[in-house]
C-alpha cells in the first residue's frame, strides 16, 4: 500500500481548485500585458528607422535613434538602455517575422516559453520557409510544454536549413579546443569545446563513477565500525577504510570534479572503492552512456540527416553512423508511417526485450512536461503490481524518481491507453493527455517509381 500525502481531504482539494482557477486568470493576465510589452517594443524599433530615414550614414543615425529610445525607455522599465536594445531588437524580430506565432500567443495557444522556443530554433530557417517551419512548430507545441518541445522544433528546423547538418557540424568541430578562464579565490574553470555526443559521454561516464564511489561509504562506514570492534583488525587497513570512504562527506559535484581531475591527471580516479591492495578496481572500467535515435536512411548512407542525441540534441549523421557500427546492441525500430508511433522494437542480439521497446517507445519520463531521458528514469507499473497489474508494456512507462514519487504518493492518478498514451489526472480532476512521444528524426518512406506505397513503414 502507498501512502497519500499533500492533499488531504476534499476540503483541501476544493482550496487548490481555487488556486487553480486564479492562477489561469493571472495567466491569462500576464499573457496580454507580455503581448503588449513585445509590441510596444516592437513599435519602438519601428519608430528609431523612421526618424533616421533619409539621413546620411543611415545606419549609424539609425542606431543613434534607437540608442535614444532605449534609453527613454529603460527608465520605465527600470534596466539598462543595452538590455533595452536588444529586447525591442528581439521584440520587432518577433513582430514582423513570426507573425502566426503572435497570433497564436494571443490566442492562447502557445504560452510566452513556447514563443521563446520558437523564435530561438527559428532563426536559422530562410525566410521563404518560416512560415511553413511556424506552422509546424506551433502545431507541435500545443498541449507540451516549452522544455518538451525544442528537440523537435530543433530537428524541424535543421531539416529546413539549406546546408545540412553533417556540413555544418563539421566546419565547427575544426574549432574543438579546450581553454582555461581564470576565476577568483585560486579557481579557474576548464572548458572543453567538443562535439555533443562526446561532452555528454564524459558527464554520463563522471556521473556514474561518482555515484559508485558515493554509494561506497554506507559499506565504509559499517567497515570502519567492526573495525572499531575488532583488536586484532590491522590497524592501518581501519584506519584507510574509515579516511577513505567513511569520512567522505563531498557532493555529487565535488566527486565529479575530484573525478574528471584524477582521469585527466594520473589516467585513473585515485579514490576507488573497488579497489584492492593488489590492484586497480573495477570504477575506471566504467564507460559512458548516451541514447541515439536515427533513421535507417542516415545510417545506410541514403540521407545526411541529423540524428537525435535524446534529452539533448541533433548529432551528425557521420558520428551516428559510427556509434551504430561500434555498438553490438542496438535496437531496431518499426513505426507507424504516418504518426510515427513506435509499433514495434528489435535488436540484433537478444537482451531485455521489454526494456528496449519500453525505452524507444518513451524516450523520457512519461510524467507531463518532464524530459528526464528514459535511460535515468525507472520502469514504473501503471496499475501497481501489487494490485494485480500485470509486467506488460501496456501497463509499464518510465518515469523518474521524482515523478515515481508522485505518482505513488500523492493524489495524482494515471491511467495507461493502447499505443502507450498516458491519461493524467491531478488532484483537482484536470486532466493532461501523455501520447508516447513521436521520433524526431525524420523516418522518410522512399518511393519508386511504379510501385504503389507500403501499408507500413520501413522496419526502423
Amino acid at each position: 500500500m502507498h501512502s497519500t500525502v499533500g492533499i488531504g481531504s476534499d476540503g483541501d482539494v476544493a482550496a487548490l481548485a481555487d488556486l487553480v482557477a486564479d492562477a489561469e486568470r493571472v495567466t491569462d493576465a500576464a499573457r496580454a500585458a507580455q503581448i503588449h510589452e513585445v509590441r510596444v517594443l516592437a513599435a519602438a524599433g519601428r519608430l528609431a528607422e523612421q526618424q533616421s530615414a533619409g539621413a546620411d550614414e543611415r545606419v549609424k543615425a539609425r542606431e543613434m535613434a534607437l540608442r535614444s529610445i532605449a534609453a527613454e525607455l529603460a527608465g520605465v522599465f527600470v534596466t539598462t538602455d543595452r538590455t533595452l536594445q536588444r529586447r525591442i531588437d528581439e521584440a520587432r524580430d518577433l513582430v514582423e517575422n513570426y507573425p502566426a506565432t503572435m497570433t497564436a500567443w494571443e490566442a492562447g495557444r502557445i504560452t510566452r516559453g513556447h514563443v521563446r522556443v520558437i523564435q530561438d530554433t527559428g532563426c536559422v530557417v530562410p525566410g521563404e520557409v518560416r512560415d511553413e517551419f511556424e506552422r509546424a512548430a506551433i502545431e507541435r507545441c500545443e498541449g507540451e510544454t516549452p522544455n518538451r518541445v525544442r528537440d523537435t522544433l530543433v530537428h524541424l528546423a535543421e531539416r529546413l536549413h539549406p546546408r545540412s547538418f553533417s556540413e555544418r557540424h563539421e566546419e565547427a568541430a575544426a574549432g574543438r579546443c579546450v581553454r582555461v578562464q581564470a576565476g577568483p579565490d585560486g579557481m579557474s574553470d576548464l572548458i572543453a569545446t567538443l562535439p555533443t555526443v562526446i561532452a555528454e559521454g564524459v558527464v554520463d561516464r563522471l556521473t556514474r563513477q561518482a555515484r559508485e564511489i558515493i554509494d561506497a561509504r554506507p559499506h565504509a562506514d559499517g567497515a570502519a565500525d567492526a573495525a572499531a570492534d575488532d583488536e586484532a583488525v590491522d590497524t592501518d587497513a581501519a584506519t584507510l577504510d574509515g579516511s577513505s570512504f567513511a569520512a567522505d562527506t563531498r557532493t555529487m559535484d565535488q566527486v565529479r570534479a575530484d573525478v574528471f581531475a584524477d582521469l585527466l591527471l594520473a589516467g585513473t580516479p585515485s579514490l576507488d572503492p573497488t579497489a584492492d591492495g593488489d590492484g586497480n578496481g573495477a570504477l575506471g572500467a566504467i564507460r559512458a552512456k548516451v541514447q541515439v535515435v536515427v533513421s535507417a536512411l542516415t545510417l545506410t548512407g541514403k540521407d545526411d540527416g541529423p540524428a537525435d542525441l535524446v534529452g539533448r540534441s541533433p548529432i551528425d549523421a557521420a558520428t551516428a553512423r559510427e556509434l551504430a557500427g561500434d555498438n553490438t546492441a542496438w535496437d531496431r525500430l518499426l513505426t507507424h508511417p504516418v504518426t510515427g508511433t513506435v509499433l514495434e522494437c528489435d535488436a540484433y542480439q537478444p537482451t531485455a526485450a521489454m526494456r528496449r521497446l519500453l525505452r524507444a517507445r518513451d524516450r523520457h519520463c512519461r510524467f507531463p512536461g518532464c524530459r528526464q531521458p528514459a535511460i535515468r528514469c525507472e520502469i514504473d507499473h501503471t496499475h501497481a503490481a501489487s494490485d494485480g497489474g500485470p509486467t506488460h508494456v501496456g501497463n509499464l512507462a518510465h518515469l523518474c524518481k521524482r515523478h515515481h514519487d508522485v505518482k505513488h504518493h500523492t493524489r495524482w492518478r494515471v491511467k495507461q491507453l493502447p499505443g502507450g498514451k498516458l491519461v493524467w489526472t491531478s488532484p483537482t480532476g484536470r486532466v493532461y493527455r501523455e501520447d508516447a512521444p513521436r521520433p524526431v528524426v525524420a523516418f522518410t518512406i522512399v518511393s519508386t517509381p511504379g510501385v504503389a506505397p507500403p501499408d507500413e513503414s520501413p522496419p526502423f
